[in-house]
């Protein structure tokens, strides 16, 4: 770990190995505003007019990833998070806690290691309940990518009409999904949804995801994001476990743990390990991800 300035903040962590590099301000709430190869593009979304700034008392969305509450909430959910943040240095990285949030009694914390000899990093998002009653949420896991690439998500295994009269996954669509927009593509094994500059209404879906799995492919790089498989517990929003938005700025690798109650003095953990490689060729079908994606997954 080192200190480092970074797009106007003088005060921010950094934690690299030979290829990749992840950089986190400390002025603002939980944010890892960097993560991408060493000397190439951010594979994250920065949005120019928050950079730099801190201490405001109105929502940022600032861009790179972040941790939420679920479900969402016009208040709750999008309180400001301009404050600094605690940080505590740990064996291969750091962890970052944020000041009690004084309208919910959360503190929410993201403890962060990258890998020595791979382009592995693991962020775990902590939320304590620090007030006097027991609070049932779920913790969100959201990465603002660049612009310009191809979201990828895996279906459940599919069967014959035979074998599988009952249903065997969830979709989650919202009120503006447009499922005939060409971003999409729904194919038999994968969904894909493209980033699109000139397209700005806005998409948004949520699976069943039971692979573990959900990645990101532009310029010929993919960020693979891989958390636990879907339990047999209760998830947010018509019980999906990923999701993904998008409109003319990012598209959003979003990922949820299940719904809890936390009781006072508790916490909840929500796991995710990312691993960014090289030499990926266009995404468009369920093929280019068998061929290109699969072979990165284990």
């Amino acid at each position: 770990m080192e200190r480092v300035t970074y797009q106007g903040w003088q005060n921010c962590v950094r934690l690299s190995n030979d290829e990749v590099e992840l950089i986190a301000p400390t002025e603002i709430g939980l944010r890892i505003m960097r993560f991408g190869f060493i000397g190439e593009e951010n594979e994250f979304v920065e949005f120019p007019d928050d950079l730099g700034k801190s201490g405001d008392c109105f929502h940022r969305t600032y861009g790179g990833h972040r941790l939420w509450h679920a479900p969402e909430d016009p208040v709750r959910t999008y309180l400001p998070d301009n404050d600094p943040v605690a940080v505590t240095e740990m064996s291969g990285g750091v962890r970052l806690t944020q000041s009690v949030e004084a309208l919910t009694n959360i503190q929410k914390e993201m403890d962060i290691t990258l890998a020595a000899d791979k382009n592995e990093v693991t962020v775990v998002h902590r939320m304590y309940n620090r007030g006097l009653w027991p609070v049932r949420l779920a913790l969100w896991g959201l990465s603002q990518m660049a612009n310009g690439g191809v979201g990828i998500f895996p279906l459940p295994p599919r069967g014959l009409h035979s074998e599988n009269l009952l249903p065997t996954s969830r979709m989650s669509l919202w009120a503006y999904t447009n499922m005939s927009d060409p971003r999409w593509t729904w194919g038999t094994q994968y969904v894909l949804l493209r980033q699109d500059p000139q397209a700005a209404a806005p998409q948004k879906a949520g699976f069943t995801n039971t692979d573990g799995w959900l990645a990101y492919a532009r310029k010929g790089h993919l960020l693979v994001k891989f958390i636990a498989p879907m339990a047999r517990c209760h998830y947010p929003d018509m019980g999906v476990n990923v999701e993904t938005y998008t409109d003319d700025a990012i598209l959003e690798l979003e990922t949820l743990g299940p719904l809890k109650e936390i009781a006072p003095g508790e916490s909840a953990e929500h796991v995710e390990r990312w691993l960014l490689v090289k030499g990926i060729g266009e995404i468009e079908n369920d093929a280019d991800v068998v061929k290109q994606v699969l072979p990165h997954i284990s």
